[in-house]
């Protein structure tokens, strides 16, 4: 999960090293192995980063722009965090459209269907629901119906649904 992610978010060998506790040479080794495995990848990773220095800033997927003033500073280390910046904002940004996408379709759900239920929480890609027990099933398929079709992509969205009388116990 470290490599995955961290692949795509711009981790260096140091910090993947330090997040997986390997030396550097060995996870310069997981990157290239990984870059290799996955050539489209690499290739979108250097077309975003080759835009981002064009335009100034990234989009998400439903077009939200993160403007990245680092790229066209002198220091080298501000330019290679705002590379870092330019790789991620277009995955976590679109992850943070996809949940607010969701989080309003679940709301107005609720409304209509008039449940006893309520969006309380969002975390990251979760969203916590407080229902009254009588109709907690009805709450838990909108959810998963909203979620699942907030956006139409070429990859199905899943979602897992857990319940509980805390959080604590939902997890």
């Amino acid at each position: 999960k470290a490599v995955n992610f961290g692949i795509m978010y711009g981790i260096g060998a140091f910090s993947l090293a330090d997040d997986i506790g390997v030396s550097r040479q060995e996870a310069q080794a997981f990157i290239d192995r990984y870059l290799g495995q996955f050539p489209k990848i690499d290739d979108y990773l250097k077309r975003t980063i080759a835009e981002a220095y064009e335009n100034g800033y990234v989009t998400t997927l439903f077009g939200r722009r993160r403007y990245i003033a680092e790229l066209s500073g002198k220091n080298k280390l501000q330019q290679k965090f705002g590379e870092r910046v330019a790789m991620n904002s277009p995955i976590q940004g679109t992850a943070a459209d996809l949940i607010k996408l969701a989080m309003i379709r679940v709301h107005r759900r609720l409304k209509k269907e008039g449940l006893d239920a309520r969006l309380i929480l969002q975390v990251h890609d979760e969203l916590l629901i407080e229902a009254n027990r009588a109709c907690a099933d009805r709450a838990k398929e909108i959810l998963r119906e909203e979620m699942e079709s907030a956006a139409k992509l070429p990859v199905p969205l899943t979602v897992e649904i857990n319940s509980g009388d805390t959080w604590f116990d939902a997890k």
